[in-house]
């Protein structure tokens, strides 16, 4: 078995570098008076971080599972749990059509730019055709982020790149109480994903790239490509044994397979097209299906003007508007094809020969 490789991480904190480190969430002057019950709950935390107590509620396994004895996170299982109930909910002639708009945008008045996102404005603009069109709208709004309290997506440990079936869907890197890495929103947003038929991705350009927000969940959705639904099958993250089962042969099951798709990307001076690019071969790559030509658009919205007048600017583009509502359009037209088998996808079913 390839030989799982040691000596990049570093030592644990010492008991004072913890103490500042656990301190600074409690840098306000009106946490001084519960100094005494701080000091307490600190002590409950140091020891659960030097214990590594990263899922301290579990049950076994049970039936299903390749160890039913293995002690599984209640948290994963519940989340788990949701996932097969919206995908069987998701492949039901019966249930209504649902769309994902997400909103990639950082900004929101809610925070330090104190203004809305142009992102936002076309996102408005797609949910109201959708929904004439009779779909349910969900709607992501990724600026969260940076406005809500201690709302979290963390960042990929990037487990697959040790072995796929130590990469867990749902994933299973968070919650860790033994680090607080905790609140994260990714457990919902897999379900978002999971219901949802057609999904619809805008985003501006932030330095040739998608915004951090949408890049932060597009990492956290490897799992979604490949990832192992029985973490009993690892018990937990050993990586050797992931190791071991994907040398003898894995199959990276494509979880959102089959869902359609449409792209808006919309910058002010460069980087759009290859952003827009970057997002369908993603889409493609997890076995999405691209809503046609119509769904994909990259647009300059206020090409090298100010900033400050670029709301101005997207309110005279009525052609970007209307394309966004094609987007949209095609996106239901899409979805009607999908879910009475006759959306065309040539190819889908050929067998990748490396497969990955």
């Amino acid at each position: 078995m390839t030989t799982v490789r040691k000596g990049q991480a570093p030592a644990m904190l010492a008991r004072d570098a913890f103490h500042e480190r656990f301190m600074q969430s409690f840098f306000d002057p009106a946490y001084r008076a519960e100094d005494a019950a701080l000091a307490r709950l600190e002590a409950i935390a140091w020891d659960a971080y030097r214990q590594g107590r990263k899922a301290p509620v579990t049950h076994k396994a049970g039936p299903g599972f390749a160890d039913p004895d293995y002690d599984l996170s209640d948290e994963w299982r519940a989340t788990r749990d949701r996932l097969v109930a919206a995908q069987q909910a998701w492949s039901q002639p019966a249930t209504p059509s649902r769309a994902l708009l997400v909103c990639g945008a950082a900004r929101n008045d809610g925070t330090c730019p104190g203004e809305i996102s142009k992102t936002w404005r076309l996102t408005q603009i797609a949910r109201e055709v959708l929904q004439a069109e009779g779909l349910d709208v969900e709607v992501l709004d990724l600026s969260r982020l940076t406005s809500d309290y201690s709302r979290h997506i963390h960042p990929c440990k990037s487990c697959v790149a040790t072995a796929m079936p130590l990469c867990h869907w749902p994933c299973s890197c968070y919650p860790n109480h033994a680090t607080r890495q905790t609140g994260d929103w990714m457990a919902e947003i897999y379900e978002m994903w999971v219901r949802a038929h057609g999904v619809i991705l805008l985003t501006p350009v932030y330095w040739w790239q998608a915004a951090s927000p949408l890049k932060l969940m597009i990492d956290r959705l490897v799992c979604a490509d490949g990832g192992n639904p029985d973490p009993t099958t690892t018990h937990g993250k050993k990586p050797e044994e992931a190791k071991a089962l994907e040398e003898q042969g894995w199959d990276y099951p494509k979880h959102l397979a089959g869902r359609t798709y449409g792209v808006v990307v919309h910058g002010d001076a460069e980087g759009a097209g290859g952003v827009a690019r970057a997002l369908c071969d993603w889409l493609d790559a997890m076995g999405l299906i691209g809503a046609g030509a119509a769904s994909r658009l990259d647009r300059y919205i206020g090409y090298y003007q100010p900033y400050a007048t670029s709301h101005d600017a997207l309110d005279a583009d009525t052609q970007v508007q209307e394309e966004v509502r094609n987007v949209a359009r095609a996106v239901a037209q899409a979805v009607v094809e999908l879910r009475a088998g006759k959306l065309s996808a040539p190819g889908r079913e050929l067998r990748e020969p490396r497969p990955k």
